[in-house]
């Protein structure tokens, strides 16, 4: 009896291990979550988390047009670390492309640059880098005294009298190479979006859950005054973090605000406006206020941290995560508070950045608002 009540109990449990395996199989959803999951953060965090440098795009001014030279531009451009984008003459144009965001580096001959090498046995090559990002300054400039390291070494072998070639470096925008000039522009554009998508989103679910937001939307008011009523508070607190960060940025860590501060709160408001615009979409989207919470800290944080180029160079990502970084409000809001507050740039050359940014906060906002009419219908 003992083992017909054992063998018994065995399939009963390997029945319901069975039907549990059929629950999990006709569901789509966990077999994603099982499998697809896993592979995705491996492709994603493979490739997206990683501090090395490729296809930096530079420019050589060379004033000398000489073999020395011209081997040295040779060996920068087949190196996988640069790209050289264009040939400039005048420091001005230099001066230029870097606040245009375009280059990370300049590599300056002077004249009679294999003159001054053939005959006095020394000369001077200047690399200029764009030291916003300290990370990446240094190990721009690492790569580049490495690649002129190793054309100094063949001469070396080649002649009896040794040759020395020293690289001048000039580190723009951020001389000290302090840390906090690239980690206030991340922390204001990851702070912000945060907070404003998470308290817009928390807030309108508990109205839905508390059975309020019926009360006010059969209120004399329109919906969509209803949603922006409830957004304006936190556009205005938003503001006020903008401030206290400024505050703390320029009193106790030392970063400059070179740019117009008009232009900076301006394009912090657009910004606002745009996170503000997605936290009601997730608002409207979820019925509990745990789900809310979920979506908005979980799926902001890690686009934020990873495809805003705060942590991470964007350039040195596959093309494909490049592209999926594009949709990123904080991206382009991360751009924009860099060149203000460090390269003091103006409009004039962040319309692009101010026009995507206006684009996605108008997107957002009128998506919110058609799928929050819908649903009442």
């Amino acid at each position: 009896m003992k083992s017909i009540s054992r063998q018994f109990s065995n399939q009963q449990f390997f029945s319901f291990v069975r039907k549990e395996f059929y629950h999990v199989m006709r569901d789509r959803k966990t077999l994603l979550i099982l499998f697809g999951m896993p592979v995705a953060q491996i492709l994603i965090f493979g490739f997206a988390l990683t501090n090395e440098v490729k296809n930096t795009r530079i420019v050589v001014s060379d004033y000398a047009n000489d073999p020395a030279s011209r081997r040295i531009t040779e060996r920068m451009a087949a190196s996988n670390y640069f790209d050289i984008e264009r040939r400039l003459v005048s420091h001005r144009e230099i001066e230029s492309a870097f606040k245009e965001g375009t280059i990370k580096l300049a590599l300056i001959f002077p004249a009679q640059f294999n003159e001054s090498l053939s005959h006095g046995n020394s000369a001077q090559i200047q690399l200029i880098t764009d030291a916003s990002d300290p990370n990446t300054a240094n190990t721009l400039v690492n790569y580049a005294s490495s690649i002129i390291r190793d054309y100094q070494a063949e001469l070396n072998m080649l002649h009896s009298v040794p040759y020395s070639i020293i690289p001048e470096v000039r580190m723009l925008y951020n001389p000290q190479l302090k840390g906090a000039h690239s980690f206030v522009p991340g922390v204001m554009s990851l702070i912000l979006m945060l907070v404003c998508v998470m308290m817009t989103a928390i807030s309108i679910v508990k109205e839905k859950e508390t059975g309020t937001m019926e009360i006010l939307l059969v209120s004399p008011f329109k919906p969509m005054l209803v949603i922006v009523s409830k957004t304006i508070p936190y556009l205005i607190l938003s503001l006020i973090n903008v401030v206290s960060i400024l505050l703390l940025s320029v009193f106790l860590l030392d970063v400059p605000v070179n740019g117009s501060i008009l232009l900076l709160f301006a394009e912090s408001t657009l910004y606002i406006t745009a996170c503000l615009s997605l936290g009601i979409f997730i608002s409207i989207k979820t019925a509990t206020q745990q789900a809310a919470m979920t979506i908005s800290l979980m799926g902001m944080l890690l686009p934020t941290v990873m495809f805003s180029g705060f942590m991470f160079p964007i350039e040195n990502m596959p093309v494909p995560l490049q592209v999926l970084s594009n949709i990123v409000p904080a991206k382009w809001y991360y751009i924009i508070v860099k060149s203000i507050m460090i390269k003091g740039t103006g409009l004039a050359l962040l319309w692009k950045e101010t026009l995507i940014l206006m684009a996605m906060a108008i997107f957002l906002l009128t998506i919110s608002l058609k799928s929050f009419k819908t649903r009442l219908e």
